[in-house]
């Protein structure tokens, strides 16, 4: 049986470099049809010059050295074929061959001509220059010039034996050949790959498991054409699937805790994706059951060539088994530790769960205070009463950038445009404390507001503000100035962490100046009203999305007690009360819907201050008709607003890629009595285009009313940021 070791990894290659040192030997001229020369005791031949006329060949000039004489001149060699070469002496190495001539006497004296340099045994020794101190750079020829302005060549690309494999769409994403885009400078190059795009073939093929797998490239002409044809063949081989699997680790608990989680089973083909995610799912869910430390190694299959199989060794360290400990502070001190206490969803002596250091990273993150800021977890040697050891969590922080200018723009029939800007510094009264200062400028809006806000106020997710506001509105419905002063605390979801269940409540002290329909005078006054609320809101939300639900159903209950003063002390109470459901339909539609009712119980509306009344239409509402254009209207045509309210609305959200096309279908009506009614529904309908960033989609929708009275338009266009609901 035959077996070879596939470790996946990279082996290193050495390359021994050779020296070649050339050696030169004498050749013996001698002119055609002529006897040899010599022996050294013959006088030598006087060589005339060389004739003129070029039909006859010139003579060879000097002295021609025999071998015989050049034997002479050699070092005797030993008998001992082992033995090395014996020194030349530098007279020996100096003195003239035998039969050179001396030179020829400069004014009748004698000159010597020194003889060439010879390299000393020593220097020949030293070591070679490295060979990076050599240009590699190839020198330019005149026919690499001439190339360079040659035309490119065109080529197709076939691909063969790889489509039963399933293997094409990859292949073409890493192909050379594809990469070229069917042009080359030669063919060549055309060759060259090809021969890449075979090793290719082959790598994708043993990542499926087929070990044996070959592949082979040729490039022919396309006949009648001056294309190439550069076909990649490709012979998968046979299949080797998984043999036995061990896992190598220390006991666990529960015991199957790894051999469970990694999802390889005996007479799987071994493919590299499968078992790469196999090993990453350990990776992943050992920090998650209680071992923060621990290590997936190098795994090792053996290759059985006769089977057909591969026996898989993975060794696992899983480190000790680890319970939360404390947090330690480090860094820039932007949040103590008291603050820091706030963050995590875990308790001390919880099993350690990577999600859980995850989430409170996430959490911190999300504060926007820090640049960055780091949670690992550290070894303590500190046993718990349960047998884990407790792992302490070193939070490093890294002070951010506290101030940030932001804005919204949008756009609504009945409503103008309206642009808000904020400034706002996040960390104004330490821990979390910010000041936000916004603007509000429109067509149909102003207003000015300062905001003190603390998040994470005692604990995580609970926000505690208070607001100043004054504003001015200028509506059908009314025309309002008014001044605000309210507190607010609220326990939210986030984006992070979305829960089923959140809450609000806090006061609202509002004093405005508005114009308002006598019905008894018959005509507009303007009136001030002193309001005290006291308004509170509940969400159970089982939706899987905060910004962009696909899928789950949202309940919401809205109650303000409150007490208006105008003339004489009237209480009374504005409920709402809110379901909305997403079902998705196939990967690519939701069904959307929602159903909304509202009531104002305890007082006549002409009492009610208009800005405190219920309206219907606009972006949010029924969309086709204006904004606060459902409901009562004045003599003049003017909406006056009701005590109740209804609203249904359908969507079907289609989505492909970051956009979206959604037609929708709404309905609702405001009424004068304190119950909303069932009849006379208006309806609207409309299609509306999505631009899905990460902060939200980018909604603009258009919108006809199906049964308009008179006064409504023909057409809506509503522009703002996040669905409809």
């Amino acid at each position: 049986m035959r077996c070879s070791r596939l470790l996946y990894r990279t082996g290193l290659i050495g390359a021994v470099a050779a020296v070649l040192l050339p050696v030169s030997s004498f050749a013996q001229l001698q002119k055609p049809g002529t006897a040899p020369a010599k022996g050294p005791d013959t006088p030598r031949e006087q060589v005339s010059p060389p004739s003129a006329s070029p039909a006859e060949p010139t003579e060879p000039q000097g002295p021609i050295v025999s071998d015989k004489d050049f034997e002479a001149a050699l070092p005797k060699l030993s008998d001992d074929i082992n033995a090395p070469l014996e020194p030349m002496s530098t007279d020996q190495m100096m003195a003239p061959a035998p039969g050179t001539p001396a030179a020829p006497a400069v004014n009748g004296a004698t000159t010597t001509v020194p003889p060439a340099p010879v390299a000393q045994e020593t220097e020949l020794a030293q070591p070679l220059p490295a060979l990076s101190g050599f240009n590699t750079q190839p020198l330019e020829t005149a026919a690499d010039v001439k190339d360079r302005d040659a035309p490119e060549i065109r080529y197709v690309t076939e691909v063969k034996g790889l489509e039963a494999l399933k293997l094409d769409d990859e292949f073409k994403g890493l192909s050379a050949l594809k990469d070229g885009g069917g042009k080359a400078a030669n063919a060549t190059q055309v060759s060259a790959r090809a021969k890449e795009d075979e090793a290719l073939a082959v790598r994708l093929m043993k990542s499926l498991g087929y070990y044996d797998a070959t592949a082979i490239s040729t490039i022919e002409t396309i006949p009648n054409s001056t294309e190439l044809r550069a076909i990649v063949s490709a012979t998968p081989g046979r299949l080797y699937k998984l043999g036995e699997i061990v896992v190598q680790a220390d006991p666990t608990t529960p015991p199957d805790l790894i051999r469970k989680n990694l999802a390889l089973r005996t007479g799987d083909p071994i493919e590299a994706a499968r078992i790469q995610g196999a090993e990453a799912n350990i990776s992943l869910v050992l920090p998650q059951q209680g071992y923060p430390f621990a290590k997936v190694g190098e795994r090792d299959i053996l290759l059985d060539e006769e089977k057909l199989t591969g026996d898989y060794t993975l060794p696992v360290e899983t480190g000790p088994r680890s319970s939360f400990g404390k947090l330690v502070a480090q860094g820039d001190p932007v949040f103590g530790l008291e603050h820091l206490n706030v963050f995590p969803r875990f308790k001390a002596g919880d099993l350690y769960d990577s999600r859980m250091t995850d989430d409170l990273r996430d959490a911190l993150v999300a504060t926007g205070v820090f640049s960055g800021v780091g949670v690992q977890p550290q070894r303590t040697g500190r046993i718990a009463p349960d047998g884990t050891e407790e792992v302490d969590l070193l939070v490093n922080q890294t002070k951010g950038k506290y101030r940030s200018l932001g804005g919204l723009l949008g756009y609504g029939t009945g409503e103008g445009f309206r642009a808000e800007v904020n400034f706002t510094h996040r960390n104004l009264f330490p821990p979390e404390g910010a000041l936000i200062l916004s603007a509000i400028g429109g067509t149909q809006e102003q207003g000015l507001s300062a905001t003190f806000r603390r998040q994470n106020a005692g604990k995580r997710d609970r926000t505690v503000q208070f607001t100043a506001s004054a504003n001015h509105s200028n509506y059908d419905a009314f025309d309002a100035f008014t001044g605000t002063l309210s507190g607010r605390i609220s326990y939210d979801s986030t984006p992070i962490w979305q829960k089923k269940f959140t809450y609000a409540y806090g006061f609202e002290l509002v004093g405005t100046n508005e114009s308002v329909y006598d019905f008894t005078a018959g005509e507009r006054r303007r009136r001030t009203y002193g309001i005290l609320a006291l308004p509170g809101q509940v969400l159970f939300d089982r939706s899987n999305d905060l910004l962009n639900p696909t899928k789950g159903y949202r309940l919401k209950l809205n109650v303000s007690p409150e007490t208006s003063v105008q003339g004489g002390v009237s209480p009374y109470a504005r409920t709402m009360v809110e379901a909305t459901g997403y079902y998705p339909v196939g990967q690519s539609i939701v069904l959307a819907g929602r159903v909304r009712a509202g009531s104002i119980a305890g007082i006549a509306r002409d009492d009610l201050a208009p800005s405190r009344r219920y309206y219907g239409g606009g972006g949010g509402s029924v969309r086709g008709y204006g904004y606060q254009r459902l409901g009562p209207f004045d003599p003049n045509g003017d909406p006056v607003g009701g005590r109740s309210l209804n609203e249904f609305s359908i969507e079907a959200r289609y989505r492909f890629g970051n956009f979206g096309i959604v037609p929708f279908f709404d309905g609702g009506n405001a009424y004068e009595s304190s119950l909303p009614k069932g009849s006379d529904l208006r309806y609207g309908a409309g299609i509306g285009g999505r631009f899905y960033t990460n902060f939200g989609p980018l909604r603009v929708d258009v919108a006809t009313p199906l049964n308009p009275r008179p006064g409504d338009g023909k057409v809506a266009l509503y522009i703002s940021i996040g669905q409809a609901f």
